[in-house]
């Protein structure tokens, strides 16, 4: 027998969806599944708005090994050589670097240029990359470090130095508001009165930028209320990890491969029993 759910699984489930990027794909094969989908995209992602540290950092490649915590970082950066007209250089640092990856996400985005990952995380996290590069010798290591915004993770680049090594941040992107406060607010009050399933995040800052609006438009308690009311679905462990840390309880997230596709697996499974 297939292992695949049939199709109308989430027939009749309503699941708000507070992703950006890939809103669209998301959306798309919940309502494969017969879910009704609501879409409220939290958070906005653009370049950096000062490109020279950017630049300035592409010009001091290659380094001996590249950190990469987010497939949307290596994406912006690419992004940046291109315009810049350093796409060639830029490439040819990427072979030439251990490159390191924190998660699923940035490999994706090195198969994306045709590269792959040499070295993976044992948990998608800073203490899991923390762990995995215990066992190597970092000594005299120039390390290259691209870091996600609203955390310089200094424990990370504290790790590195303590290990001998130098550490080379850049911050390629920044995140800014989506959705209106008013359309977010909207969705906190619907969650409150019981009208959605499940809320699925992708990204901490969804998280964050629920909360503020929660804040700024004197709903705290109606979100307390909402998410009490509403199964919440999580990617991965770092949005698990941020969720927890308000106090949340995760009902649904993938056991392994932290993906779209297992998320999706995971919010069929646990509304089908």
């Amino acid at each position: 027998m297939s292992d695949e759910p049939a199709i109308g699984a989430l027939s009749g489930r309503r699941i708000a969806l507070p992703e950006t990027r890939e809103l669209n794909r998301l959306a798309r094969m919940l309502e494969e599944q017969g879910a009704e989908t609501l879409r409220c995209p939290m958070v906005a992602i653009k370049d950096a708005p000062d490109p020279a540290p950017v630049r300035d950092w592409i010009m001091r490649l290659p380094f001996d090994d590249l950190i990469l915590f987010t497939g949307e970082g290596l994406r912006r950066l690419h992004g940046f050589a291109q315009r810049l007209d350093l796409e060639a250089g830029f490439l040819d640092a990427l072979r030439s670097a251990r490159k390191i990856t924190r998660g699923p996400k940035p490999e994706r985005a090195l198969r994306e240029l045709d590269l792959k990952s040499d070295l993976r995380a044992e948990e998608p996290t800073t203490d899991g990359l923390i762990a995995t590069l215990s066992a190597h010798d970092l000594q005299g290591r120039r390390v290259g470090v691209q870091l996600y915004p609203g955390n310089p993770n200094t424990k990370f680049t504290d790790f590195l130095r303590d290990a001998g090594a130098e550490p080379d941040t850049v911050l390629p992107y920044v995140y800014a508001s989506a959705a209106d406060d008013a359309r977010v607010a909207g969705l906190i009050d619907r969650m409150a009165e019981g009208g959605v399933d499940v809320i699925a995040f992708t990204s901490s800052p969804q998280v964050e930028r629920l909360f503020e609006v929660a804040k700024a438009t004197k709903r705290e308690a109606v979100l307390g209320t909402a998410l009490r009311a509403t199964a919440i679905a999580a990617v991965g462990p770092v949005v698990a990890g941020e969720l927890q840390r308000r106090g949340l309880k995760v009902t649904i997230t993938p056991d392994h491969s932290y993906f779209m596709k297992p998320l999706v697996s995971a919010i069929v499974e646990a509304l089908s029993n």
